[in-house]
Parts: C-alpha cells; sequence; structure tokens
C-alpha cells in the first residue's frame, strides 16, 4: 500500500498489521459485499489517510486504538491540516463509513478486542433534493432525440438516441445499467426490461409503450445496421464502429439532445443521465406511486434512499400551496 505519509512526504510508515488488516476488510468487501470499484478505490484512500493517522500517533495495530482517536481523526477530516483541504460532509462521512467498517470486521475477525468507533457519530451530509424535469421537458428532450420514424442518413443514429434516451427515462435505469444491458436482457413483447445493478444485484422493471416502441424501431430497423461495422456483441446500445456504446458516448447522445431542447447542459443544473432518473421517481411518486414499489424498480437495497424523493413532492406541493391558496402567505 502507497501510504498518504509517504505522499506527504513525513516519512511515516503505518505498521504491517495495520495493513494486513486494511487488505483483509478491503478483500471482505470486494468478495461479500461486492462493492463497485469506484467505491472500494473510495474506501481505499480514506483507510489510507486513517492508518497513516493512527502510524503518526503511534498505534500499530487496531487493538490499540481508542474511540479518542477515531474521534480526532475524524474531527481532523472536517476541519483539515497542513497537508488536506477540509473535507465535504458527504466525503468525510463516507471516510467515517469506511473506518467504522473496518473496526466492526476487526472485531469479527478477532484483531481486536472491542470496537472503538462504535459510539463516535459520523457527520450527517447535507441532504439535497434531486433535481427533476418536469414532464413536458422530458417530453422535448426525448423528441429532440429523434423520431422512431427517422429514415435516411443518420437514420440509424437517430433512432439509437431516441431508443436510449426512452430507455432510461422509462425504466430508471442507471447509465451503467442501459448500457450494459444485452439483447437477451430484452423482452420488448412483453414490456420488460432485466436490469443489473450494483453489487451484482438484478431486477426486472416495466416498459412503458413509448419506450418499446422506440426500442422496436431501433432494434429491427437501426441496431443490425451499427452491429454490420462490428465484431458482435450482445450489448443491445451500440456505437458508430458497431461495438458496445460507452457510458461517456451515452452523456454525449444526452448532451446533444438536451442542447437541442434548449436544457442546460453545464453548471449545477445541467442535464445528466441521472436527471433521467430522478425525474422517472418524482414522476411515478407524482402519480400516486408507493414509495416501495418505487425503491424496487429503482434497484434501492434501502427504501431510505427512495424516501429523498418524496421530499421532492412535498417540496412541489409546498409552492403550489403558496401560489394558489389565498391565506398561504399570511
Amino acid at each position: 500500500m502507497t501510504t498518504t505519509a509517504r505522499r506527504a512526504g513525513t516519512g511515516v510508515e503505518p505498521a504491517p498489521a495495520l495493513r494486513r488488516a486494511v487488505r483483509g476488510y478491503l478483500d471482505h468487501l470486494t468478495v461479500e459485499r461486492g462493492l463497485s470499484t469506484n467505491t472500494l478505490a473510495s474506501y481505499r484512500r480514506d483507510l489510507d489517510r486513517y492508518v497513516t493517522t493512527l502510524a503518526e500517533a503511534g498505534i500499530a495495530d487496531l487493538a490499540s486504538v481508542g474511540a479518542g482517536t477515531v474521534e480526532s481523526h475524524l474531527a481532523r477530516l472536517r476541519a483539515g491540516d497542513d497537508g488536506h483541504p477540509p473535507r465535504a460532509a458527504a466525503s468525510a462521512a463516507r471516510a467515517a463509513s469506511a473506518v467504522r467498517g473496518l473496526h466492526r470486521f476487526a472485531l469479527r475477525e478477532g484483531l481486536a478486542g472491542a470496537d472503538p468507533s462504535r459510539d463516535v457519530r459520523p457527520p450527517t451530509p447535507p441532504r439535497r433534493l434531486p433535481r427533476a424535469l418536469p414532464v413536458d421537458a422530458v417530453v422535448r428532450l426525448l423528441e429532440t432525440a429523434g423520431p422512431v420514424t427517422a429514415t435516411g442518413d443518420g437514420a440509424a443514429r437517430a433512432l439509437r438516441d431516441r431508443a436510449l434516451l426512452e430507455f432510461l427515462y422509462g425504466t430508471g435505469a442507471r447509465i451503467s445499467e442501459a448500457v450494459g444491458a444485452a439483447v437477451d436482457d430484452l423482452d420488448v413483447d412483453e414490456g420488460a426490461a432485466l436490469l443489473r445493478g450494483k453489487g451484482g444485484r438484478t431486477r426486472l422493471v416495466p416498459i412503458g409503450g413509448y419506450a418499446v416502441e422506440a426500442l422496436r424501431a431501433y432494434l429491427v430497423r437501426a441496431r443490425p445496421v451499427l452491429a454490420a461495422g462490428g465484431r458482435g456483441t450482445p450489448a443491445v446500445f451500440l456505437n458508430a464502429r458497431g461495438g458496445p456504446l460507452s457510458r461517456q458516448g451515452a452523456w454525449t447522445i444526452l448532451r446533444r439532445a438536451a442542447q437541442g431542447a434548449g436544457l442546460p447542459v453545464d453548471g449545477p443544473e445541467a442535464v445528466s443521465p441521472h436527471t433521467l432518473r430522478h425525474s422517472y421517481a418524482t414522476h411515478l411518486l407524482d402519480g400516486g406511486a408507493d414509495v416501495r414499489v418505487v425503491q424496487e424498480l429503482l434497484g434501492h437495497a434501502s427504501v431510505t434512499t427512495t424516501q429523498v424523493y418524496t421530499l421532492v413532492t412535498v417540496e412541489r406541493l409546498r409552492e403550489v400551496y403558496a401560489t394558489a391558496h389565498p391565506r398561504a402567505r399570511g
């Protein structure tokens, strides 16, 4: 493990027992929890910095860590120090989760006799409301991507673009789930798709009529044209060379459609693939869907994650009330 201390030039090297414990915990997360590569990389950086803090304090193993050391480390993350800027609340909360998980793992594996992080409260990140597009803006975006009756030069790409965006909004799929979908994962006749989500979890979701129409037009008239330039791939969405469409390629398609629809593509209000996922969830709840049904459709492991969307609908109700009720401003 290349430590933060070495990068910072302090010369402090965490003890072998600390490095082994971190490696064991990360292996556990990889095998047992199935965390994504990006999450594991973030945890590795967080724990790299944590064991460097322990090394600087002369601590050689997790059995010697006290609650005060954990609290001090988490406080330093928020306050910053000479070698690091202050962490944002969300980043500090993730680091706290990594540290607490490491100590729980150490207790289970007999590497420590107690969990010093058990009573340490992690920082609470501010709750940010997801941004959802109004329904008419979504419709404008989808129609800008290309008509399902497109013909002539560029028709194959136009049909693909429309099918991709209809699929994202019609299923609530993450961008990785959309570009990772295989043809055999679709049942257009039944209007259903198998999505492969985080941690190896799969879920079967319905596909709406507009998305079915766009997918059928793409699969029949466009995908064979794009596939002719490639070497054969089961991916649903293909690039111009016949290979699987990348995440960046999907972003480019959405950005182009957003520009054509007059929607922001830069700054905090920029439309992203996740904007369509947010819009999908919010519009379902606005239409009366139960939050636990939306949880299943989104593939959230906990309903708590989904409940943030209910805040969006409450905010919208407040706006309507404030402008429509004669005594709202009193």
